[in-house]
């Protein structure tokens, strides 16, 4: 599968082509090209900026223009904010790249297109795309800087090329605890609410002991934390009777 290139046209700051080459290989980018840098190249500040992103601005294609940086590509993007006057489809970042991926996986070339700092894209840069790309942002306040732009469609690519669980639940270092465990649990602590009284009236205690047991089969405890339970039951318990003048 061919990746997509981001191409940052007639780019302002070399630190913001540092930042767009660091989005990039966050996930898992690295075919950048660069059309008329305003402060030519190599520059310095974006090799500083891209830190370990460098590899990416030294293997970038430099290009005098939009027409040179596209010519070997099948489909392009344009990444823009601004209502224009050319007739294009206009797609979300998620949608652009569901198409990219399309296009990559039969071996297509597909290419985005960046626009400079301060106004963005030119018509005349637009004209060289087959649709464009609009972020869904505040309509009161919808610029977005150059590597906040790349890093929103580089996190997009990611997430339709790669197998991206929603939720994992981090257990640092322990393991989630076993029914038989969280069983004997659930007998410890009605052992003790037994011994207190919480049981009460005797006709509703059936119903109370299932929604615990519900309750504790719905928390996904840990090893660990089953037996921090248990010996906080242990502890009061010890605790009670050292109060009543029992035996500890």
């Amino acid at each position: 599968m061919i990746e997509p290139a981001f191409i940052l046209v007639r780019p302002q700051m070399g630190e913001n082509i540092g930042a767009a080459a660091r989005a990039m290989l966050n996930f898992g980018l690295t075919r950048m090209r660069i059309v008329a840098p305003r402060d030519g190249w190599p520059n310095p500040k974006a090799v500083a900026m891209a830190s370990g992103a460098g590899r990416l601005l030294d293997a970038a294609g430099l290009f005098d223009d939009v027409a040179g940086s596209v010519a070997d590509c099948d489909y392009v993007f344009a990444t823009t904010a601004r209502g224009r006057e050319l007739v294009k489809p206009v797609v979300t970042p998620e949608r652009a790249m569901e198409m990219t991926r399309a296009m990559a996986a039969e071996g297509k070339k597909v290419a985005i297109l960046f626009g400079p700092e301060r106004a963005g894209l030119e018509n005349e840069d637009v004209a060289h795309a087959n649709a464009i790309v609009t972020v869904p942002v505040n309509p009161d306040f919808p610029s977005l800087n150059l590597g906040q732009c790349a890093l929103l469609m580089g996190y997009e690519w990611r997430r339709q090329t790669e197998v991206i669980v929603p939720e994992v639940m981090g257990l640092a270092r322990t393991e989630f605890a076993r029914k038989v465990d969280v069983e004997k649990l659930a007998d410890h602590f009605e052992e003790r609410l037994d011994a207190a009284g919480f049981f009460f009236p005797e006709d509703k205690a059936a119903n109370m002991k299932l929604n615990l047991r519900n309750m504790w089969a719905r928390l996904n405890l840990t090893r660990a934390e089953v037996q921090t339970f248990h010996g906080m039951l242990r502890q009061i318990a010890w605790k009670l009777k050292r109060q009543d003048g029992g035996e500890g």
